[in-house]
């Protein structure tokens, strides 16, 4: 029990906690993720979640709010890389396919309508939104395209990557076929 005593007063039990879920998370469906389970992969007591977490929404909300700022990072990084407009386009719909792919569970908490629900995000998730929402449009109207295409960008990359993520294609034919979408929304 000192190890648990020790961990739990160490001073950054948030971290911690939040690490250890994140953690399990990259190896299981946020759903099968408890409380309880959380504690001993941070190696607190049982207790100790429920001085950060409410409850275990508030689990799956903290899951979804890191992720999406993974996310959020991930598409950021790929636009600030590319080598113009087109590209931006292009290799930011890639970051989000590659980490619906690469972090399957998280990219599910994030769009969990019951942990985020729709029109009403945390206050630490709205302004993620935003920022995914901006850069996508801001590489989207950059290249040429109007704000209506936008939402195609986001639908289309979107649904690619949800069914990569499930298996349905392989990651280079989503790829492959993102960017071949993309390229003919884009004008010449």
């Amino acid at each position: 029990m000192s190890s648990s005593r020790s961990g739990y007063h160490h001073g950054d039990l948030p971290h911690a906690l939040e690490a250890a879920a994140m953690q399990l998370l990259a190896d299981k469906p946020a759903g099968e993720i408890s409380l309880r389970e959380v504690a001993r992969a941070a190696d607190v007591s049982h207790n100790a979640p429920y001085h950060h977490f409410s409850d275990r929404r508030g689990l799956l909300k903290v899951l979804a709010e890191r992720s999406m700022a993974d996310l959020v990072a991930a598409v950021r990084d790929a636009i600030a890389a590319a080598p113009d407009p087109a590209s931006a386009v292009i290799e930011g719909g890639a970051a989000y396919i590659r980490y619906a792919v690469e972090h399957p569970n998280g990219f599910d908490v994030i769009y969990d309508p019951t942990v985020c629900i729709p029109g009403e995000p945390s206050e630490t998730m709205a302004p993620l939104i935003a920022e995914l929402e901006e850069l996508l449009s801001a590489a989207s109207v950059s290249a040429g395209l109007d704000e209506q295409s936008v939402t195609g960008v986001w639908g289309l990359v979107h649904g690619l990557a949800t069914l990569c993520a499930a298996g349905h294609f392989t990651l280079d034919d989503a790829l492959a076929a993102g960017a071949d979408a993309l390229s003919r929304m884009l004008p010449s």
